[in-house]
């Protein structure tokens, strides 16, 4: 079977169902290409290597990516966001109309919502179905970033809508997520929960973690966040906790480790502070790096802001902290704060509860090494016991086959 994957984000971005995603689907017997942007995120610019231009074509792990043009950024504007949605829509869509008839399904990576908007208009025009893979439930996830007034929130709620109704297959990746769209009216037949994995690579012969970050985490106890430093995540509460706990405690430091809007602040915010050797900024790295950094941890620490929509989400962090073996401090709510609590690995508190946080930081900073140990083992057995790329691919390449022909079955 012909298969396009249609995703905003892709590799070398540190996107979740990357080239490794594609490849397994094509080792599942399929013809797969894939259809991206210019790669841009998390920074809005574009990566070493690459210009910007109307269309590209690359191979990545055997499979053939096309490069589609889209205006590079990530910042605080809300005009500029919308403008890089908007411009990957219309070369989706372009796209698509162009060659869409080539592919016997879509399968879609959402967020965002556009280009499985996209996906929806060119495959009604060719006659084909389409999945959608939904791992941030608009427009909720929109308007909880605060980038979208309640105008357009609106809009997108219409247009999420005209998405669903069209789709062949929707995949949730929590069972929060599952019941709240059957509760806006999704058929529940259409509706297969399957749960991410990690994309923790393990150590390379000769990988080294950068100077820099070898040098700060000397003679320390090291906390590591890695991962996009925005809005959503809230990390404010993070520092302010971590800077509590480092004045009872002095080896304690956290290393924040990547790129964002809220990066420069958080800066600023711990120089004004006084608070540099408690709190550490290190620029973004190579995945498979930042799973060296993850490794030389003695602590994994997460953060979400509070918002209903986090009740019903499970951040694709979860599975990844949990894979990599260490304890885990986590501020959030919801489904995920039930994984991890349930995991015997992380020590879990309410999102925004500095104080709670910072009691956390300190409890698991009091442990022997050994117990800590003792803590990652736990995390790391959960992972493998309940989550398993293998087995969500598996159920994926069935799903596709199964929506592929209940559509031939009515085209008869």
């Amino acid at each position: 079977m012909r298969i396009l994957y249609l995703t905003q984000w892709f590799d070398p971005e540190p996107a979740f169902k990357d080239a490794g995603f594609a490849r397994a689907l094509a080792d599942a017997g399929h013809d797969v290409e894939v259809a991206t942007g210019f790669p841009n995120y998390p920074g809005g610019k574009l990566y070493p290597g690459y210009r910007l231009r109307p269309y590209r074509t690359e191979i990545i792990k055997g499979v053939k990516v096309h490069r589609l043009w889209l205006y590079p950024s990530h910042d605080a504007s809300p005009v500029k966001r919308i403008v890089n949605y908007l411009s990957f829509f219309l070369s989706a869509l372009i796209f698509g109309l162009l060659r869409g008839r080539r592919y016997d399904l879509v399968y879609i990576y959402h967020p965002p919502l556009t280009p499985a908007l996209a996906a929806a208009l060119f495959c009604k025009v060719h006659r084909k179905p389409f999945i959608v893979e939904i791992q941030d439930l608009w427009p909720d996830s929109v308007g909880a970033s605060g980038m979208a007034n309640s105008r357009i929130v609106r809009m997108l709620e219409r247009a999420c809508n005209f998405v669903y109704r069209r789709a062949a297959r929707i995949i949730p990746q929590s069972e929060g997520m599952k019941a709240e769209l059957i509760r806006r009216g999704v058929p529940a037949e259409r509706l297969t929960t399957i749960f991410n994995w990690a994309t923790y690579l393990p150590p390379a012969a000769g990988q080294q973690l950068p100077p820099a970050i070898t040098a700060a985490f000397v003679g320390r106890l090291n906390l590591v966040y890695g991962g996009n430093i925005g809005q959503a995540q809230q990390l404010g509460v993070m520092v302010d906790a971590a800077i509590a706990a480092h004045r009872s405690n002095p080896a304690i430091r956290l290393h924040l480790v990547g790129g964002g809007i809220e990066r420069e602040p958080l800066r600023q915010k711990v120089r004004d502070m006084g608070a540099e050797d408690a709190v550490h900024f290190h620029a973004p790295v190579a995945r498979d790096i930042m799973d060296r950094v993850f490794d030389a941890a003695d602590i994994l620490v997460m953060h979400l802001k509070h918002d209903p929509l986090y009740l019903i989400t499970i951040p694709s962090k979860t599975q990844h902290y949990l894979a990599c073996g260490k304890p885990i401090v986590a501020g959030l709510p919801g489904e995920a704060a039930d994984v991890l609590e349930r995991s015997g690995g992380a020590i879990v508190c309410a999102p925004g509860d500095v104080g709670a946080m910072t009691r956390g930081l300190e409890r698991i900073a009091a442990m022997t090494a050994s117990e800590r140990q003792e803590m990652g083992a736990r995390a790391r057995t959960c992972y493998d016991e309940n989550f398993s790329m293998d087995r969500a691919v598996e159920r994926t390449a069935k799903l596709i086959e199964e929506a592929a022909a209940n559509r031939r079955v009515r085209s008869k």
